[in-house]
């Protein structure tokens, strides 16, 4: 893959680097079936919080249980109902449908906080994720950050309450290089992309900012209007992740985010 398709952050995973990611591990590997075997991801709600997830697309498989969508108003950004379940783009469907692939018994709910350009306010992003985290959301898909150091403390506070009402935040690390908030935060699963072309693959990098590599290179995604492209980046890495958080969970219920995370870099890849 040329420098010019490759993800920010995405090197470490990539063909010909992988070696670097060997260590001695502090436990032995872990059975992937004793992590998420038999789980389909069942009684876990996963949030994502994106450009909004389109209800009717197959690739969701009616996994959509709730959508709403955040908008500023004149005393700050407002939560509001979506009933008509829309993607305009075609952005969080991709994401919500690799979740349904990984971990189809999980439920889904859309927040929507990016416009047709898909771009968003970091204070309708961080509003969003607010409501995710009180809906009671066991992961949360943010292939999104904001690069807005003024926001860096809220988003970093946002972190620390989901990671102690239990509630896994998984973020993409920004396409382009940079700080981003919040993929950068120590309690926040923060994932890349790498280039092998299989959903199940992901890797833990012993050296963060960046900790997990997964399937985020020319990969067939769903999109808006029933539609499918191929797409590179890491926003299609991180929900990769998020599936298997969820299948963990959905085997696991009451493990905590600090134990998925664990249980996810103690399963990667060798």
């Amino acid at each position: 893959m040329t420098d010019a398709l490759r993800p920010a952050w995405s090197e470490p995973f990539l063909d010909g680097r992988r070696d670097a990611l060997r260590r001695e591990r502090p436990i032995a590997a872990l059975d992937r079936d004793a992590a998420f075997g038999g789980s389909d991801g069942s009684g876990v709600l996963v949030a994502v919080i994106d450009s909004g997830v389109d209800g009717a697309n197959p690739a969701v498989g009616g996994r959509l249980v709730e959508s709403v969508r955040v908008e500023l108003a004149e005393d700050g950004p407002v939560v509001i109902p979506d009933p008509e379940a829309i993607d305009v783009v075609g952005h969080g469907t991709a994401c919500a449908g690799i979740i349904h692939e990984l971990a189809p018994g999980a439920e889904i709910v859309s927040v929507r906080v990016l416009g047709p350009d898909n771009r968003g306010k970091g204070a309708v992003f961080a509003a969003g994720l607010e409501w995710a985290i009180e809906r009671g959301a066991k992961v949360v898909n943010l292939s999104l950050s904001s690069r807005s150091e003024a926001l860096m403390g809220v988003f970093h506070d946002l972190a620390d309450r989901a990671y102690f009402a239990n509630v896994l935040l998984v973020c993409a690390a920004n396409n382009v290089p940079g700080p981003s908030y919040p993929s950068l935060f120590a309690s926040v699963v923060s994932v890349a992309a790498h280039d092998v072309p299989d959903g199940w693959t992901w890797y833990y990098n012993p050296r963060p900012p960046v900790e997990f590599g997964a399937r985020g290179v020319d990969v067939e995604v769903a999109w808006r209007d029933g539609g499918r492209i191929v797409a590179t980046g890491n926003s299609f890495a991180a929900p990769h992740i998020a599936g298997l958080a969820a299948l963990v969970l959905g085997k696991h219920p009451s493990a905590s985010p600090f134990e998925v995370k664990a249980i996810l870099a103690a399963t990667a890849d060798r």
